[in-house]
């Protein structure tokens, strides 16, 4: 079924490189030079690197062994996330100075639907630079603003200017900037479906808008849809102010690889206390517990369980973590382990689309 297009207008703020931008500021000493926010130079990942070490090729995801041999003049920085969230709390307050329809994606970005705003402002993009600028004079820090007519569009415009910088997509040139953008920059196409759609001739929004439905529901299942129609400007999706979250999850990377189960096993007890403080935080509680397993060979595996009821203590994480544990034979040392809670007690209200018309 094809969606009908409701215009709106969606501001999406993204902090620039946030975690290691906030080290910036706190600490001038490492003002201008290159930081990784995580790992070290002999493990880890790095979680956020300033702009400075990505000039490097430095970037969220990678190892700090790769991260430290790209840029030898690397500093390691280890995360303050108590930190982060008391500074992106000051960011939200600026958002809801402007609009109560605000859906946090992370401590670092959100999206803001100032179709009616508390300001009475006419131009989002003119409101974009507001907020911006609020943020720099009141917290200290830089952000970036995609403005446009749905989330999808907005999303892939805060990319455009960065850092410190923004980009307005209007009505009337969602079509042609979609056209022209590369596969590669959709949002939500990653390595995976991007190969497979340059495998198909498919390079650009242009040749992508040239296959019919059908043939994209062929080769891409029920994401042949959204293609379909993204690619056209339609995306439906509004912001959500409480968007739930699908699951709460805690994980450690260790110094030293562990090769014990009763190593593991004070580890998990640690991880599980922090899960247990972040589901009680949240007011949530899951039936499914998943044991995140990472090998010293970087190989991945999870094991779950579902049960009855849904649990949110500690003490019963421990149980059915233990049994996921002893489930089968570890086939190596371990780097990683996390605990996820799943199949959370809470409820999704379906979104009422309403279309709108105006001068943007």
């Amino acid at each position: 079924m094809i969606a009908s297009i409701p215009n709106r207008k969606i501001i999406h703020i993204d902090m620039d490189a946030f975690y290691a931008s906030v080290e910036q500021m706190d600490n001038p000493v490492l003002k201008g030079k290159p930081i990784a926010v995580g790992g070290s130079e002999n493990r880890g990942v790095v979680a956020a690197a300033s702009y400075e070490a990505r000039k490097f090729g430095v970037r969220s995801a990678i190892s700090g062994v790769m991260a430290k041999k790209n840029c030898p003049n690397l500093i390691f920085v280890s995360p303050r996330f108590e930190r982060y969230k008391e500074i992106s709390k000051q960011i939200h307050k600026i958002f809801k100075d402007y609009t109560d329809l605000v859906e946090p994606l992370s401590l670092d970005e959100a999206y803001l639907d100032v179709t009616h705003n508390k300001k009475g402002a006419a131009s989002a993009s003119l409101l974009a630079e507001e907020i911006r600028l609020r943020i720099f004079n009141e917290v200290g820090l830089t952000a970036s603003a995609g403005i446009s007519i749905n989330k999808f569009v907005a999303k892939i415009a805060s990319d455009y200017n960065k850092p410190n910088g923004q980009k307005t997509v209007n009505p009337d040139e969602v079509i042609a900037f979609l056209e022209n953008l590369p596969i590669r920059k959709f949002y939500g196409v990653g390595k995976v479906t991007t190969e497979k759609m340059y495998q198909l001739g498919i390079f650009t929004g242009l040749e992508l808008k040239s296959k019919s439905v059908d043939f994209l529901e062929k080769h891409f299942g029920k994401s042949g849809v959204f293609y379909y129609n993204v690619v056209r400007g339609i995306h439906n999706s509004e912001v959500k102010p409480n968007r739930i979250s699908k699951s709460v999850a805690a994980e450690n990377t260790f110094d030293t690889n562990l090769s014990s189960e009763i190593f593991m096993l004070e580890q998990l007890d640690k991880i599980a206390t922090t899960l247990e403080r972040r589901l009680k935080r949240s007011n949530v509680s899951g039936k499914t517990i998943t044991l995140k397993i990472k090998y010293s060979d970087f190989t991945q595996q999870t094991r779950s369980k579902t049960l009855p009821y849904y649990i949110s203590d500690k003490g019963l994480i421990l149980e059915s973590v233990k049994e996921l544990l002893y489930q089968e034979r570890m086939k190596d040392s371990v780097r990683l382990l996390g605990i996820s809670m799943s199949n959370l007690n809470t409820e999704v209200k379906k979104a009422v689309f309403v279309q709108l018309k105006f001068s943007f």
